[in-house]
């Protein structure tokens, strides 16, 4: 009769092993969920903050080109004036 115990003793504790590793399991699942939900967050924050930085840049382009072409015209037109 010791052998039946020991036996059903033995299942009992693979069983609730399981359920522990199942528990942990889920645990660890639902730590991966959020760092997923975390990681998506801020990859649309990244996208959103380059979308900016791109659209900072053709405005001042829009300004900068224009200048520099000036000054260009105008050093050269400084440089054959004095030669």
């Amino acid at each position: 009769m010791s052998d039946g115990s020991e036996v059903r003793d033995l299942l009992v504790e693979i069983r609730d092993n399981q359920r522990l590793a199942l528990e942990r399991q889920e645990e660890q699942l639902a730590i991966a969920r959020e760092q997923v939900e975390r990681s998506r967050t801020q990859v649309q924050e990244s996208i959103q903050l380059q979308r900016q930085a791109a659209a900072r840049v053709a405005r001042i382009s829009l300004v900068v080109i224009p200048l520099v072409l000036v000054c260009l015209v105008l050093i050269v037109y400084l440089v054959v004036r004095y030669l």
